[in-house]
């Protein structure tokens, strides 16, 4: 009896370890950033104060002279995009991809924005939504918790998960390829994990 109790434990630890892991990446990904591991894999463009600080890479108004983007040495095409981030109430950020210029990322010179704007005026472009190509219902709140995104982009095709939920699917063509970016224009953001898997 105790050996039948003793194997039937042992089954339900191997059990439980393998469902534990399976919220884990298949291979193939590569982690930019890991707690506060990271900062080597990007530069600072603008004044932003990006530091490692409390287990995550992160950035605020409070010491910095204006908003930055966190800009990406490597460039990426095709991929799926894994981001674990927290915003204050009053962040206006966003994660940019395909950007074909490191030292200009903004919609305007073709990258893609990941809006992450609560109290975007407009509020078809707040949280979720891809600035200007794809709008939101303004349903999607991020300030004040860590929050899932997911991004997927193949060829013209662009979709975008928060939290587990699609907000917005699009499809467009104009940067096929570029920098990831991670900006922060006001409030306070922080990252604490980012993995890419090229597709």
């Amino acid at each position: 009896m105790t050996h039948r109790l003793t194997r039937a434990f042992a089954l339900l630890v191997l059990a439980f370890g393998l469902s534990s892991c399976s919220h884990l990446p298949a291979s193939g990904w590569v982690t930019l950033i890991d707690g506060s591991s990271g900062m080597e894999n990007w530069e600072v463009a603008g004044e932003g104060n990006w530091r490692a600080e409390d287990g995550s890479i992160q950035a605020d108004r409070k010491t910095a002279k204006s908003g930055s983007v966190l800009v990406s040495k490597r460039t990426f095409k095709d991929f799926e995009l894994y981001v674990e981030l927290w915003a204050s109430e009053d962040t206006n950020s966003g994660i940019y991809f395909r950007a074909p210029n490191p030292k200009q990322m903004s919609t305007s010179s073709g990258a893609y924005e990941v809006q992450i704007w609560d109290n975007n005026p407009d509020p078809a472009y707040s949280t979720g939504s891809l600035v200007n190509l794809a709008s939101v219902k303004p349903i999607y709140k991020a300030n004040g918790r860590w929050n899932t995104f997911e991004v997927y982009a193949n060829g013209s095709h662009i979709s975008v998960k928060m939290n587990g939920e699609v907000t917005v699917v699009a499809s467009d063509s104009r940067s096929p390829k570029g920098h990831l970016g991670l900006q922060m224009n006001n409030g306070a953001i922080k990252v604490r994990k980012l993995l890419i898997r090229e597709l």
